[in-house]
């Protein structure tokens, strides 16, 4: 197998990474990580690097192999810094708090919305109408906020709803009378 394109990815003293065929694990400061990845890849460590390499520079697997060595640099900087989204909340009436790990928003419905964090992500409320999605894994923190967002998107008219902290909702023109 030749080593055809090779990405290395720097690794901080403080994480320690694990390497079995197929699979991954990275241990940091904030937490543990594991990705399985696709045994065509060749994962190596060599002196505080991570290298990623492919066997041929056919279409699929030029794909995998960037996939592969963006998910361990995320992995690695997940368990250093960790990740964070922060969403606005916008509309008369409309809030979020916090209740111990759970979050509530009141988005105009009769009743209170509920959202539970998922093992791996807290919530952070600095002020009723921001919310702030924290955790060591990009994707899980990405999802939840999507989640949270698709529970009341901007409206295209009044621009009420969840958004992404500065998103730019298209308004649109009303009827006119």
């Amino acid at each position: 197998m030749s080593r055809i394109g090779r990405k290395p990815v720097a690794v901080p003293d403080a994480v320690t990474v694990t390497l079995a065929p197929g699979n991954i694990a990275v241990k940091g400061p904030k937490g543990e990580l594991t990705q399985t990845y696709s045994q065509d890849m060749t994962v190596s460590q060599e002196d505080g690097t991570i290298l990623v390499a492919r066997p041929t520079d056919r279409g699929e697997h030029r794909a995998l192999h960037g996939l592969t060595r963006s998910l361990i640099a995320n992995m690695v900087e997940g368990v250093t810094d960790g990740f964070e989204k922060r969403l606005e909340i916008q509309g008369v009436g409309y809030r979020a708090a916090l209740k111990g790990k759970n979050l509530e928003l009141a988005l105009g419905f009769s009743h209170p919305v509920s959202i539970e964090a998922p093992e791996g992500i807290e919530f952070e409320v600095p002020q009723p109408t921001e919310i702030i999605i924290r955790g060591i894994d990009k994707q899980l923190v990405g999802q939840v906020s999507a989640d949270i967002r698709k529970r009341r998107p901007p409206e295209p008219y009044k621009g009420k709803g969840i958004r992404y902290k500065g998103e730019q909702v298209l308004r649109k023109v009303g009827k006119r009378a």
